[in-house]
């Protein structure tokens, strides 16, 4: 089963004083490449996340943020879309009235998509799945005939790090 880890479990994996460090960065150290994947962006978003903390106390340095950055890429494959599936995503995502910091998590979607992930782990389960991005992605995956996504409802489809086999709340 491939798994896509959404960049909220990937800045908790690697930020130890995070309340989810600890189920993210067990799922962390179980992704190989061949089961697991990120999108590229979510590699400038754990960058710009870890070394853009508040207080300098739990700020990553530069240096510290591209090692973990380095893990990330021995660990997982790494999805990134190509100039015409970048644009072919920002259409679909002005269709779909997604705009704002939003369309971030639209493109992570379409990475997704690409990847043919059956999983995707977030700690931003909620507010995904109540956005335009979730009802974008509901239709897209309908047209790809992804059967994760048949019933048109991402709950099963979205998970918390945790305990394998563990449904999100």
């Amino acid at each position: 089963m491939k798994s896509f880890l959404d960049t909220s479990v990937l800045v908790a994996a690697f930020h130890v004083e995070h309340p989810h460090h600890e189920p993210s960065f067990d799922l962390f150290v179980r992704c190989q490449k061949v089961d697991a994947c990120c999108g590229l962006h979510s590699l400038a978003e754990v960058y710009g996340t870890l070394t853009g903390m508040r207080v300098a106390s739990r700020r990553a340095s530069g240096d510290q943020a591209l090692l973990f950055i380095g893990n990330i890429c021995e660990r997982l494959s790494i999805v990134g879309l190509n100039e015409q599936e970048y644009f072919q995503a920002l259409e679909a995502s002005a269709a779909a009235g997604i705009v704002g910091g939003a369309i971030y998590d639209s493109i992570l979607g379409h990475c997704e998509l690409k990847a043919g992930a059956e999983t995707i782990y977030t700690w931003n389960t909620k507010d995904f799945l109540s956005s335009r991005c979730g009802e974008l992605l509901r239709r897209t995956s309908h047209r790809t005939g992804r059967a994760g996504h048949a019933s048109g409802s991402l709950g099963r489809y979205f998970r918390r790090p945790g305990r394998a086999g563990q449904k999100s709340s």
